[in-house]
Order: C-alpha cells, then sequence, then structure tokens
C-alpha cells in the first residue's frame, strides 16, 4: 500500500519494570510515526510487551504473585511510562492477547504444513534473561556475554524448526535487498555467520508450562521468541489493519539482531507470509560504561527522569545526544546542559522574545525571505536515514539564524512589522519541524503563534 508507514519496536520483558534503555527506542519509533504522518501517510506504529517464558514466571515466583497477576501489572507499568513520554502507540500488543495466541498456532501450523516442524531432543547451555540458547564461540567459558552469567545446561525434548532449510534464502534476501539489515556493519556481520551454516532452532519448551500452548503438542509450550516474533505480524491482523503488512521498519537493539534478521525472515517464509522491509540494529544507551539494565542493577526510571525534567526534555535529549544506531552514555548532567543551552536559550529565548515584539508592535505580511534559509528537505532526508542528531542540529541552526536576525534587525528599536511577520511564519514552521520531537513543547508554540493575537506567556523552558 502507497503511503502507508508501519513501525514496530521490539517489545519488552515483563520480568521487570521499564527503564530509560527500554524508552530510548520507544521514542525513535514515536517520532517516525508522527514524522510520518506530518508528510500525509496513513502510520500504523506498535509497541508492547512479551510476556510468557521462564524468565517471566521466575520474576513473578520470586515476587510471590501468581504469573498472569505478575505481566498484568508490569505491563500496565511499561502503558504508564510510554505515556509520560508522550509516546502514542496505534496499538499496545501483549504476548498473552487471545487474538495473538491464535495467530501464533495458526503460524505454527503453516510451518507444519510446509514440512518444517519436527520433534526432536535438544541438548546445550541456556541463558535465561536472553531466553536463548549459546554456543561456547558465542558465549567463551559458558558465561552469557549479555548478563555475564554463567549459562544453565539443558536437556529437554523439543520440535525444531528447520531454520538450515534457509540459508540460500536468507543470502540471497542480503543480497538482493541490503536495507533489509540497517546499518551495514550488522549486515556484514550477519552474513559472515550465516555463511557458517545454520542449526535447526529448538521451538517448543517442556521444562516449565507459562506459555502458548504449543498446537501440535500440548505437553510443550512455545519458545517464547517464536512466540514474540509473531507480534509484529499478528497486530496486523485486526480488522481494518491488514493493509499494513509488511512492515516498512521493525526497530530493534543490536542484541536482538539475529532473532529479527534471521529466524523471523525464515519462519516468515516457511508460512508463506511477505517480508517486512527493513529492520534496523541499533545501538544501546549505556550508564557509566555498562548497558542498562534491572539485571545489572542500574536502570533509570523513564517516569523519574520526566518529572524531574519534563517528558520534551528527555525526547530531545536522547535524540539530539546521540548518533542513532551507535551506543550513547546517558548522562544527566549532559541533558542538563543541552536543555539549558538549546531549548532553554536557544529556542525558547527566540519565542519569548518575538512573541512580546509581536504583541507590543504587531506584524505585517510580506515575502518571508528569512525561511528561504531553511531547507526543510534537507531534514526530511536526514531523519529518512535515521540521522536525528544532524536532523535536529539543521533545525536549530534555524533557530541560531532567527536569534541573529532579531538582533541584526534590531526590531526592539525600528519595531519592523515585516521582520515580525518572517519571524512569526519561521516559528511555526519550527515547531511544525519539531513537533515529532517536542510534541507538547511544539504544540505549545504552534497555538500561541497561529493565534489572531499573539501573547507572550510564560517561559517555554525554564532553566534546570
Amino acid at each position: 500500500m502507497k503511503n502507508k508507514f508501519y513501525v514496530t519496536t521490539a517489545i519488552d520483558y515483563v520480568n521487570a519494570e521499564p527503564h530509560i534503555g527500554h524508552a530510548y527506542q520507544k521514542i525513535v519509533a514515536d517520532v517516525l510515526a508522527r514524522w510520518h504522518r506530518l508528510k500525509g501517510e496513513e502510520v500504523f506504529f506498535v509497541t508492547g510487551t512479551d510476556e510468557h517464558g521462564k524468565k517471566v514466571q521466575r520474576a513473578a515466583d520470586k515476587a510471590g504473585t501468581p504469573v498472569k497477576k505478575f505481566v498484568d501489572e508490569i505491563s500496565e507499568k511499561f502503558k504508564e511510562a510510554w505515556k509520560s513520554l508522550n509516546i502514542i502507540p496505534d496499538r499496545f500488543i501483549r504476548t498473552t492477547d487471545l487474538d495473538h495466541e491464535q495467530i501464533v498456532k495458526k503460524f505454527i501450523e503453516k510451518c507444519n504444513k510446509a514440512g518444517d516442524i519436527y520433534l526432536g531432543e535438544y541438548e546445550g547451555y541456556y541463558c535465561t534473561d536472553c531466553e536463548a540458547y549459546y554456543t561456547e564461540r558465542e558465549a567463551p567459558n559458558f558465561i552469557c556475554p549479555i548478563h555475564n552469567k554463567k549459562l544453565e545446561k539443558l536437556r529437554e525434548a523439543s520440535y525444531f524448526f528447520r531454520l538450515s532449510k534457509y540459508s540460500k534464502f536468507l543470502l540471497d534476501l542480503y543480497k538482493k535487498s541490503p536495507e533489509f539489515i540497517l546499518p551495514r556493519a550488522k549486515r556484514n556481520e550477519i552474513i559472515s555467520r550465516v555463511k557458517e551454516g545454520l542449526q535447526d532452532l529448538s521451538i517448543s519448551r517442556t521444562n516449565f508450562d507459562w506459555g502458548i500452548e504449543f498446537p501440535l503438542d500440548k505437553s510443550h509450550v512455545v519458545y517464547v521468541w517464536f512466540d514474540a516474533l509473531v507480534n509484529y505480524y499478528s497486530a496486523t491482523r485486526k480488522k481494518g489493519k491488514e493493509r499494513f503488512w509488511p512492515a516498512n521498519l521493525h526497530l530493534l537493539g543490536k542484541d536482538n539482531t539475529w532473532f529479527h534478521c534471521v529466524y523471523w525472515p525464515a519462519m516468515l517464509k516457511s508460512a508463506e507470509i511477505k517480508l517486512p522491509l527493513t529492520t534496523f540494529n541499533h545501538g544501546f544507551l549505556t550508564f557509566n560504561g555498562q548497558k542498562i539494565s534491572k539485571s545489572l542493577g542500574n536502570a533509570i526510571s523513564p517516569k523519574i527522569l520526566v518529572e524531574k525534567y519534563g517528558a520534551d526534555s528527555v525526547r530531545y535529549f536522547c535524540l539530539r545526544h546521540f548518533p542513532f544506531g551507535e551506543d550513547g552514555d546517558f548522562s544527566e548532567k549532559a541533558l542538563i546542559a543541552r536543555h539549558n543551552n538549546e531549548l532553554a536559550n536557544k529556542l525558547g529565548n527566540l519565542v519569548s522574545r518575538v512573541a512580546g515584539l509581536i504583541e507590543k508592535n504587531g506584524t505585517t505580511k510580506c515575502e518571508n525571505k528569512l525561511i528561504k534559509k531553511l531547507d526543510a528537505k534537507k531534514i526530511d532526508r536526514l531523519i529518512e536515514d535515521f540521522k536525528f542528531d544532524k536532523a535536529l542540529n539543521e533545525i536549530f541552526a534555524f533557530i541560531d539564524i532567527c536569534n541573529e536576525y532579531v538582533q541584526s534587525k534590531k526590531i526592539w528599536e525600528t519595531k519592523d512589522k515585516k521582520s515580525l511577520y518572517e519571524l512569526k511564519e519561521s516559528i511555526l514552521k519550527i515547531s511544525e519541524l519539531l513537533l515529532p520531537f517536542i510534541p507538547s513543547s511544539a504544540e505549545k508554540i504552534s497555538k500561541q503563534f497561529s493565534a489572531k493575537k499573539i501573547e507572550k506567556e510564560d517561559i517555554l523552558f525554564r532553566k534546570i
């Protein structure tokens, strides 16, 4: 479907509460959804929670809470966190949703019909936090490379998906559609690993029961990753949303690259379902050089950050301070500096001064030569290329030009109504471009400068 944009994020495990590392990806997805709506496209933005698996069952047991009650409570906290950050998905999907569970079962039946599922036995080293098996090469000394914990040796009967059958298909996909895996470094890494050969994937479990009943054998539950990946497709099976599949973009952390770029396309091919167009595998936010993670004990709550600094400042910092795709070290000190120097001094000062001058002097409509110094097409290209920091840099470079225009024209002395008209229209364009990034502030600016009588209001961004 032309003029549609379907963006998804990884869905988050509900073994613990949300932290700012989870929020980073969701902020980016929300920005992209809002940007494509500005361009007049029909948008579907999906995020949610991953609620099955051994890790979740263990967390519920540790909390002394029935597992369904536990996942209900944690899932609600994720919803609240995203609401506090002005992140507005079109669907918040839960893997315990009945429609999702039914579609997972149908998906497995399709793969089975294709001859791609068989019963066997699996023995290997497992990380419950990752819900994944590792080889000794992937995890030297059998220590999880993500969580730095000793792997657990497991042996169990399992149904397998014939992943090995799809090696050629995957390599052809990566060659014909290089945009399927971004950035390029991740694509090269995946190609190298797939060329080494693929092992069939264990897709059922018997050593716990918190999962979707395996449709071919009721004594098994579906492996959590096989279940979770299907959410992107199942979210579009609601009436009226079918047109959005295939997804334009899956956003995910780099630790999920293998699952999304190898397992997922092979699964879709087996089930005869169209493939998504792009997976973007970004880096982690870190805190003091470590991945932010509840299990590592260094999580930062997004709600607490919003209470301290405001949603727009947190959103702005995450998008402006780190080149998207790379790792970034989160720093409250750096957030405060960005807020004060850019949002308060530059944008806030421009809005306040110009509103005050217009309130006193009014405007006279004229040709807006000032706005010609803004390259909106370049900003669009940068956003399409996931260069959010550079796009914001372009916008703020124009804000600098507008501030310099006030100074050079000495409008407080000349009371030039034509210059004030140029500034008013330029500020309205700035608010439009900033709407996906800092929606609350942009809406406030737009409302203020669209009014018939522009009045100076309270300070837009107070210094922290």
